[in-house]
């Protein structure tokens, strides 16, 4: 199937549905990244009794593709967990578990021998240890890291809007291209984004990440986004905005996802934010 785009917002969840789908049956490692609700009940059903951790915060969807550099408030780049859709307080072991089955998936759609998901897995275990036994705050540990993650944090370093533009927009001009990636809004979706960026609140926390004192940001364009694997089927859209004024004011693609209730299993007897979009940022 060759997406086309998709201008009546009523035809959005076949077209959807359908492109999940076809992802998840390109390879294993897609499937998995696609099947977050079956992963848990193939995991509440499974012979094998699941290692029980502490109750604490985890992803709940730890797998290859959540995975990349992220940037702090100090503008210090790490590779982190970057989609908490799923995050509850839980059982740890359930992150190593769908992390683990994400490497050998991986592994095995590039044919790699069963030795080398063996090593993989323990390297991931080892990995593990020391990141609860160390501080990996510092230069010096920074070095361990290796060649290619180093290489990464590099290249993600020098990134600009430009790049970001070209990669997702296939564009540098302040306008989402509308075709298979981006869809039109619904009357009722343009309005409701229009209130979302007049939020003073909103405001000041996107100019403060893109470090611009001034608190002004004007929504340039929005649409509808096609994005993600077992994401897909829920709001989700792209909004481009300027931040800050005159020469110095820069662009920024923000994204916005619908929040549902998690699939991954909390711990009985915690206290939990109920609502779904306050629990992914208490999470994060």
């Amino acid at each position: 199937m060759s997406l086309k785009l998709i201008k009546n917002p009523a035809e959005r969840t076949s077209a959807l549905n359908e492109s999940r789908n076809l992802k998840m049956a390109r390879s294993a490692h897609a499937c998995v990244r696609g099947s977050t609700v079956k992963f848990y009940e193939w995991l509440s059903t499974s012979a094998a009794q699941s290692p029980r951790g502490p109750p604490v915060w985890i992803c709940g969807d730890c797998h290859l593709g959540n995975l990349g550099p992220l940037a702090d408030i100090k503008g210090r780049v790490e590779v982190q967990i970057r989609d908490l859709d799923q995050t509850v307080i839980g059982n740890p072991a359930h992150d190593l578990i769908r992390l683990g089955l994400s490497l050998a998936s991986a592994a095995r759609g590039s044919d790699l021998p069963g030795v080398a998901t063996a090593r993989i897995l323990e390297a991931l275990a080892r990995g593990y240890t020391a990141a609860l036994d160390g501080d990996f705050t510092s230069d010096r540990d920074q070095r361990y890291q290796p060649e290619i993650i180093q290489n990464l944090l590099r290249r993600s370093v020098r990134r600009r809007w430009r790049n970001l533009a070209d990669e997702r927009l296939k564009t540098v001009e302040p306008k989402l291209p509308l075709g298979k990636r981006f869809w039109p809004l619904a009357p009722e979706e343009d309005k409701a984004l229009a209130a979302l960026f007049d939020n003073v609140e909103i405001g000041a926390a996107i100019s403060g990440l893109a470090g611009d004192a001034s608190g002004k940001v004007e929504l340039i364009d929005a649409a509808y986004w096609l994005k993600g694997c077992s994401s897909l089927g829920r709001l989700r859209f792209a909004a481009m905005v300027r931040v800050g004024e005159g020469k110095s004011a820069s662009m920024s693609l923000i994204d916005i996802k619908e929040a549902t209730t998690a699939a991954a299993p909390r711990a009985r007897n915690v206290s939990m934010p109920r609502d779904n979009g306050v629990r992914v940022v208490t999470g994060a």
